[in-house]
């Protein structure tokens, strides 16, 4: 008998203008101490039947059949305070957004203590010392005083931390994992990965595992289904999926992982079943408003970083000697040339997207240096200068839910830098739009829709659209495709590298994939604990990594055996 048993689930959202089916008949099941892995593109329903199994589904979603066992107890019927007894006791939950799951009004002591105690029924000193102990070994350093902080202290990858205990914590026979590592390095992700095995093997815990990590998904998982567009199109173990796949679907995942061992021109594309039925369309930016931007020259230093410093205030206090803080960047140095991609990999919190926060001028540095086209953008009080610096240098966010206005429609969002910067005719706007979310595989027809009628993956290509409306020179890229697919990766990225040739496009872009750094970057710099370690080519440094911690983090990257047979499979 199973531990968990899905037969026959279908899903819709109903709107005013039609139904959407999100998942169509999917039956599937996981065994005790058994790990499942769901991978297909974003969109296809895999965090849809996570948080339908637990009941979490957004209105106006809706089950309209099927039925959920746990244990070979029907749960799909249960109601009100029976459900809720179901969630954190018996199945753990670790959501893809960490910020939304998280209370931004109580410290991660409090969160973690009501969780145990409601979970566990243990005393509060004992819940408080198990809460120290699981983000020890979730891996957050100095857990003590950290515990004591809120989420907004916290890095995107720290927070993602604190979710993984906080699911952890109440000791589940069912963990739901929905891309639990995208924000986590490969150091980090190792360890995550190793501690969800552990506990699968020791307490038989079963784990439904959401990631498009093709590598975690060799290395980790025991059986993997393919979902595309809410059907179960492939399901097996994972190494005869992996290596003989029988979907056209599932060939394409395989052959758009980005390859570690070498660089190449660009990602291989499939002609999937999305690129036939989409009828994507692409941009000739020779001829369109896209293109007519100022060209530079590609000699020139773009961006250049002096001895930058930022610490933040971890404990408060009425004298500043007596404050605690964290330095989050120390004496930060690099340059970006105009025209290339600049890597930036390093753990969760060793101040990456701090230094993108205060280039692009959302954080301000305690001392340093940035200069962007000769322009100093530290202390400047010329607002005339910065705001044209504004203009041609734009972020991609690593956190999508957060960075686009939910009460605005897509086509508006994308508009307003247009309108607000000038730089096309009102009359031009809406072709503009239209082509840029064709041109990032949305389609034009999407632009009448609100953020929430879209899924994680599908809102960062809206951010990407976003951004390339200002027509920037330096594009920030802050974890730009951590929440896509690897079919959807591959094509996101070719349009990257097409624009920057054809635009002369400089890119800043932050990353813990270790191979698409490869495919994708010029030079690479390696950052823990806010400073930079090492800073090479790329191609020096994954052929001869100069310090420890650099050789430590390509060991640890996840290794996708069947990667060397792709070429052989059958892709027609």
């Amino acid at each position: 008998m199973p531990l968990l048993e899905i037969k026959s689930l279908r899903i819709e959202f109903p709107s005013r203008h039609n139904t959407a089916i999100a998942v169509n008949d999917v039956s599937l099941s996981v065994d005790e101490g058994e790990i499942l892995g769901l991978v297909g593109e974003s969109g296809a329903g895999k965090s849809t039947i996570g948080n339908a199994i637990v009941q979490l589904l957004s209105k106006p979603g809706r089950v309209v059949n099927g039925e959920v066992r746990l244990n070979d107890e029907l749960i799909s019927d249960l109601e009100g305070e029976a459900i809720r007894n179901i969630r954190g006791k018996r199945i753990g939950f670790i959501f893809q957004d960490p910020m939304t799951s998280l209370n931004p009004l109580f410290t991660i002591e409090d969160q973690m203590i009501e969780t145990i105690i409601n979970c566990l029924n243990v005393s509060k000193s004992e819940a408080s010392k198990r809460s120290i102990d699981l983000l020890e070994k979730v891996g957050i350093p100095e857990a003590e005083v950290r515990i004591k902080q809120y989420p907004h202290q916290f890095s995107g990858g720290m927070r993602q931390r604190v979710v993984i205990a906080i699911a952890l914590s109440g000791e589940p026979e069912l963990l739901i994992a929905d891309e639990p590592t995208t924000a986590l390095d490969v150091s980090v992700q190792d360890q995550i990965l190793k501690l969800i095995k552990n506990l699968c093997v020791e307490l038989k815990v079963g784990c439904i595992l959401v990631t498009h990590d093709m590598g975690v998904i060799a290395n980790v998982t025991d059986r993997v289904a393919v979902l595309y567009q809410g059907k179960l199109v492939e399901i097996g173990e994972t190494y005869q999926i992996l290596s003989n796949p029988q979907h056209s679907y599932t060939q394409s995942l395989i052959s758009a992982v980005p390859l570690s061992s070498k660089k190449i021109d660009r990602f291989p594309l499939v002609e999937t079943i999305e690129s036939i039925e989409s009828g994507l369309t692409s941009i000739d930016v020779n001829t369109h408003w896209l293109g007519q931007s100022e060209k530079h020259e590609s000699s020139d230093d773009l961006l250049v970083v002096k001895n930058l410093n930022l610490s933040f205030i971890t404990q408060d206090a009425f004298f500043k000697k007596n404050q605690k803080r964290i330095q989050a960047t120390k004496n930060v140095n690099f340059t970006i040339r105009q025209g290339e991609s600049f890597g930036l990999v390093g753990e969760s919190g060793s101040g990456k997207s701090t230094i993108a926060r205060m280039i692009s001028g959302l954080q301000k540095p305690d001392s340093g240096s940035i200069v962007y086209d000769g322009v100093e953008l530290v202390n400047n009080a010329d607002k005339e200068a910065l705001q044209a610096v504004n203009q041609r240098l734009q972020m991609i966010f690593q956190n999508p839910y957060s960075s686009l206005n939910s009460r605005m429609k897509i086509q508006d969002i994308i508009a307003e830098p247009i309108r607000y910067h000038k730089l096309a005719e009102k009359n031009q706007i809406e072709t503009i739009v239209g082509d840029l979310l064709d041109h990032v595989g949305l389609g034009r027809k999407s632009g009448v829709k609100y953020t929430h009628e879209f899924s994680g993956g599908q809102r960062q290509r809206i951010s990407i659209a976003r951004a390339l409306a200002c027509r920037p020179r330096l594009l920030i890229c802050d974890e730009p495709t951590s929440a896509l697919d690897v079919s959807v990766q591959a094509q996101i990225l070719n349009l990257l590298k097409d624009l920057q040739d054809e635009l002369g496009l400089t890119m800043l872009f932050i990353s813990h994939d270790l191979p698409v750094i490869r495919q994708m970057c010029d030079r690479v710099a390696i950052m823990q604990r806010g400073e930079i370690l090492e800073c090479a080519d790329t191609e020096s440094f994954f052929e001869n990594p100069q310090n420890q911690y650099s050789k430590e983090l390509l060991h640890l990257m996840p290794k996708f055996e069947n990667l060397k047979n792709r070429e052989n499979l059958n892709l027609n």
